[in-house]
Parts: structure tokens; C-alpha cells; sequence
């Protein structure tokens, strides 16, 4: 994962509305800013600035049907977030297998 991908990526993630709106696309498919705003406790206004936040991440993305955005998830950068930190997951069960058997050695010595 690229390092300005990724910092935009965690960032737009950060904020629990912007969680809040991709929960809902994820459930319930593509939707318009007006649908979204509708069951969450925020403004339609505020869910299309989250909108933008989110698609400046590249988490997101829109297209026109008539008057309205239709906004989808767009899933490659949450798999490839989820692959870094399963990655960096399996680096600290690595380190900590590696200190639990130098531990292990150590006792035997004594």
C-alpha cells in the first residue's frame, strides 16, 4: 500500500461518520447522499462532505443517475488497508514467537 494512499485511506477512516457511511453502502448497495443521510444523525449536507472525504481516499466513488450521485465503495483500497495490517500482523507474531523462544532458551540455561 502506497504511503499517501494509505495516510488518506486511515485518515477518511478515522472519523466514525465516515465508518458510519461506508457500514451503509456496504449493507445496503449503492445510494444517493439524500438515502444515506436518511438513517444516519447527520445532514445530507454533512454526509456529502463525508461523501468527498471518502472519495478522496478513493474509497468511494460516484456516478450520475438523472439528477443525483449514486455513490458506490470501491474496495480496493480497504484490501489493500486490511492487507497491510494483516501483514504487519504477522510481523509481530513472528517477533513475538522469536522473543517467546529466546525467553524459552534462556530458562533451559539457568
Amino acid at each position: 500500500m502506497r504511503p499517501d494512499r494509505s495516510d488518506a485511506v486511515f485518515s477518511a477512516l478515522a472519523d466514525p461518520t465516515r465508518r458510519q457511511v461506508i457500514r451503509a453502502l456496504s449493507e445496503q448497495g449503492p445510494s444517493t447522499a439524500t438515502g444515506l443521510a436518511a438513517n444516519l444523525p447527520v445532514t445530507r449536507q454533512a454526509v456529502t462532505k463525508h461523501l468527498s472525504a471518502l472519495a478522496n481516499a478513493g474509497l468511494v466513488t460516484s456516478s450520475r443517475r438523472g439528477r443525483e450521485k449514486l455513490y458506490q465503495i470501491s474496495p480496493r483500497p480497504l484490501t489493500d488497508a486490511v492487507s497491510w495490517m494483516a501483514d504487519l500482523g504477522a510481523r509481530w507474531d513472528e517477533r513475538l514467537a522469536a522473543l517467546r523462544d529466546h525467553v524459552a532458551t534462556s530458562k533451559r540455561r539457568r
